[in-house]
Formats: structure tokens, C-alpha cells, sequence
């Protein structure tokens, strides 16, 4: 009867109540449960965006201006008219509220980064909730790193895709076009670049081992050098290496720390 009364008796030890993901993760959260928490952090990381589009909404004439620096750069370079051109008559419009959404992405990497760390990590102790503060302090300032690397190479491409307009010729690009792929170039290499991070914050967190980045580095290798193939537009090898070398230097040194770590957590065992 003691042991009945014992087995039936609340649990005061701070353990997660039923249906909510067990301590340090190392259970199983149900699908309902998953689907719940991706509403929350969605829900969370689109309000995050919507205050920083907000923002982007007022800083709109600077941030088109800067923007536009690379093309004008290279117009003024080569001596050539380039400009943007607005189609149709919601384009204005468009190229405003996706300008402003591009400001909010950068301004709010650390919201929106954090909230997919906690869906991916949910339910940590208190202890390895520190693993979050690391997260974020490596991987918004990749991001970002990222991106400026990004910013670097855009004037370059945007000169050498302007040099093939003849003499004589002006070139009047799409605005949407042309914000759409400086955008996509700025946030995809701010992605790729914290990568890394997040794979270091999730081995320190006991969710991810070592062993597989270590089996995998050769793809790894391949998938920087075809991200970089495609990102950069020119037609150089050099831009290429030049891009793909700090992503797979990002890789090893992420792939250096998880081993360490590995192998410290693997002695004390």
C-alpha cells in the first residue's frame, strides 16, 4: 500500500508535466506537441519580423539608396546608364514591402534565431539553457558576417554582368529582379555562415555527435563550393574559392570544437 501510495503521489521534483518534452530533450515529444510548439515560435519569430518590418517601412528611401549603391557604382565606373525600372503599377509597392521585410530579417536575426533554437531544443534544464546564450552570441554575429561577406562580393558581380552592355547602350534592370537577388545573396550567405554555429550549440547541448560532421566533411566541402558556384554570378573561379573558403574553414573549426567536446564529455563518462 506504501509503494501504491508512493507510485500515486504528485511529482515535486520539477520534472515537465505529461505531454510536455522530458528535461535535457532526451525523450520523445509527441507529433501534436511538436506541431504546438512550431505554431508558438512561428507565431513569436513573425511578430519579431513584423516590428522590424515596421521599421524597414519608415527607413525605406535610405535603404533602397543603399541598395542601389552597388549598380550605381558600376554605372558610374564603366560610364553607362544603368537604373531601375518598375513594371507594372503595384511595383513600387512590392519592392517596398519586400525591402522593409529585408530590413526586419537583418535587424531581428537574434529573435528569429532564437526561436528556432528553442523549437529545435525544447524543454532543456536550466544548465544547458546556457547552451542558447552561446548559440546566439556565435551565430548572429555569422550571420552577419555573412552577409557583409555578401555585400563584398555583389559590386563585383554587378560590375562584371554590367561590363557585357554595349557602348552607347543603357541598361534598365527590373527593380524586383534586382532586389530580389541582392536580398537572396545577403541572407543566404548570413544562413550559410551560421550553420556552423548551430551545429556546435547542438552537440554542446548532447543532441548531435561528432562522428557524423567527421564522415561528412567531403560533402560538406562539395556542398560550399556548389553554394558558392551558384551564389556568385560571376564568372571567375577566384570569387568562387573566395566564398566557399570561409564556409568550409567555419565547417572544420565547428566540426574542431564538437570533437573536443565529444571526447572531454566521453573521458568524464
Amino acid at each position: 500500500m506504501a509503494t501504491l501510495a508512493s507510485d500515486a503521489a504528485p511529482d515535486l521534483t520539477g520534472d515537465p508535466a505529461p505531454g510536455r518534452p522530458p528535461r535535457g530533450g532526451r525523450g520523445r515529444m509527441p507529433l501534436r506537441d511538436h506541431l504546438a510548439e512550431l505554431r508558438v515560435r512561428a507565431f513569436l519569430a513573425a511578430a519579431g519580423l513584423a516590428v522590424g518590418t515596421a521599421v524597414g517601412w519608415v527607413l525605406y528611401d535610405p535603404l533602397l539608396a543603399v541598395l542601389m549603391h552597388p549598380l550605381t557604382l558600376a554605372a558610374s565606373a564603366q560610364g553607362k546608364d544603368v537604373g531601375l525600372n518598375f513594371a507594372s503599377l503595384g511595383a513600387p509597392l512590392d519592392v517596398r514591402i519586400k525591402v522593409s521585410l529585408f530590413l526586419a530579417v537583418l535587424i531581428t536575426c537574434p529573435w528569429w534565431l532564437y526561436q528556432g533554437w528553442a523549437f529545435v531544443t525544447p524543454g532543456l534544464t536550466g544548465r544547458e539553457r546556457r547552451y542558447t546564450v552561446g548559440f546566439l552570441a556565435g551565430s548572429v554575429p555569422l550571420f552577419l558576417l555573412g552577409g557583409g561577406l555578401a555585400w563584398w562580393v555583389l559590386p563585383h558581380a554587378v560590375d562584371v554582368l554590367s561590363s557585357f552592355v554595349p557602348d552607347g547602350a543603357a541598361q534598365l534592370l527590373n527593380a524586383q529582379d534586382y532586389l530580389t537577388f541582392v536580398m537572396r545573396l545577403v541572407l543566404a550567405f548570413g544562413v550559410a555562415f551560421s550553420a556552423p554555429a548551430l551545429l556546435v550549440a547542438l552537440n554542446l547541448a548532447g543532441i548531435v555527435r561528432h562522428e557524423p560532421l567527421a564522415r561528412a566533411w567531403r560533402w560538406a566541402v562539395l556542398l560550399a563550393l556548389v553554394f558558392a558556384a551558384v551564389m556568385t554570378p560571376t564568372p571567375d573561379a577566384l570569387t568562387m574559392v573566395v566564398v566557399a573558403l570561409p564556409i568550409c574553414v567555419l565547417y572544420f573549426a565547428s566540426l574542431g570544437v564538437t570533437t573536443w567536446h565529444d571526447r572531454r564529455v566521453d573521458r568524464r563518462g
